[in-house]
């Protein structure tokens, strides 16, 4: 009953929607980053400033880092509110 429900159906295709957006923004990072390092390691060898012990390499790494946890921030705050709210909802319709 509730996979023929049209509500059900809209649901799983903007949450996986939503979802594939998500990886596709991981997998450039992640395979930007490595790609990165595979066929431009002079760009990432560039010091930040002339007399810095740091090159550019260290704060993208870094930068990578963060995205994932901002991203993974996104995914569970709306997978907490909006989806589950949606779902509680179809779930309650399909009980009646």
């Amino acid at each position: 009953r509730i996979r023929s429900n049209p509500k059900f159906q809209a649901f799983v295709s903007k949450r996986n929607k939503f979802s594939v957006i998500m990886s596709i923004l991981m997998i450039i990072a992640y395979y930007g980053y490595i790609l990165l390092i595979a066929f431009n390691k002079p760009f990432l060898a560039t010091k930040l400033s002339p007399g810095a012990v740091t090159s550019i390499g260290i704060p993208m790494g870094v930068g990578v880092i963060l995205f994932t946890i901002v991203l993974t921030w996104i995914y569970v705050r709306r997978a907490n509110t909006e989806f589950d709210t949606e779902a509680e909802a179809i779930i309650k319709e399909a009980q009646k």
